[in-house]
């Protein structure tokens, strides 16, 4: 039997998730490579291949006649590549050691964990409120739930989510201060700061119109749930990402005074690059950017 004759399986997935999405940026940030690569692996498959597959008018794609065909052939085929390949790799178990903050962790994280374990029943996690880095690059840790701005030296970061900054407290909290009616009203109130490098104030008192410093008396927290904590029994007004503060804020124990908000960074999964030949670890990274995707309580995500 003759040697198969295949295009290059990476210019195939670039192809199959440009196509599914109908954006190279959207299929750069999935395979966690840049446009450039993804159009020049698509632009060598179509040379293999001696036809367009797509069309690019001005910065929108669309697939050819062609390219529809091919797509319905090419995702065939991954398909059952990836059922055979889980059918082996579910024949073993495996242990996948996360690293979380705490916050994100037992707020957002833990709530939804069944369901990895109902998917992937042969994976046994192991959680660490550790975030040092080292800890993924020396092997200690498999992956790492990060928020920050998508660079971490040495290690693959897959983006998760864009985040806002909103400033909540408890519901009595305002009435205590005499009433928050705008943010101008802050002035009276006591502001919970996150440690220098976390959640700065001064780019959401911007976004609300004040041009005030940023707060440097008050109390200040390492952890970012000691400091929701703090606001729901009353001690202050803080400043979070949205994310983190969503559970607080469906029960009732933290609200927005202010319709004020202000884009950040965001969270990532990070992981060393060659842990992306793992499929173990890269079904919990599937995973996590499914549920990252959805709303609370499984919910798709509208906003």
């Amino acid at each position: 039997m003759a040697a198969f004759r295949l295009p290059p399986l990476h210019a195939l997935a670039a192809f199959e998730s440009a196509a599914r999405q109908l954006s190279f940026q959207r299929a750069a940030d999935e395979l966690c490579v840049t446009q450039s690569a993804i159009s020049h692996r698509i632009r060598q498959l179509e040379g293999d291949l001696g036809v367009k597959l797509f069309l690019r008018i001005n910065r929108a794609v669309a697939l050819t006649p062609q390219g529809e065909t091919y797509l319905g052939a090419v995702r065939r085929a991954l398909a059952e590549i990836e059922a055979a390949t889980r059918g082996i790799v579910h024949a073993v178990r495996h242990t996948l050691k996360v690293s979380v903050a705490p916050g994100i962790g037992a707020k957002w994280l833990v709530g939804r964990l069944a369901d990895f374990q109902r998917r992937h029943p042969d994976i046994d996690l192991i959680l660490s409120s550790s975030m040092r880095c080292a800890d993924i690059k020396s092997g200690e840790m498999d992956l790492g739930l990060r928020y920050g701005a998508g660079f971490w030296p040495g290690l693959v970061a897959y983006k998760l989510s864009d985040e806002v900054l909103t400033a909540v407290c408890a519901p009595d909290y305002p009435g205590r201060v005499g009433g928050l009616e705008r943010p101008a009203d802050l002035a009276r109130a006591t502001l919970l700061r996150l440690r220098p490098t976390g959640m700065p104030w001064k780019p959401w008192l911007e976004a609300a119109g004040l041009d005030w410093p940023e707060p440097t008396s008050g109390v200040q927290f390492d952890d970012a749930l000691l400091m929701l904590e703090a606001a729901a029994s009353g001690n202050g007004v803080a400043l979070s990402v949205g994310k983190l503060a969503e559970s607080y804020l469906a029960a009732g124990s933290l609200v927005q005074p202010f319709p004020v908000t202000c884009r950040d960074r965001g969270y990532h999964v990070v992981l060393a690059p060659d842990s992306r030949e793992k499929p173990w670890i890269m079904a919990f990274v599937d995973w996590l950017v499914a549920a990252f995707r959805e709303g609370p309580q499984g919910t798709s995500a509208s906003a």
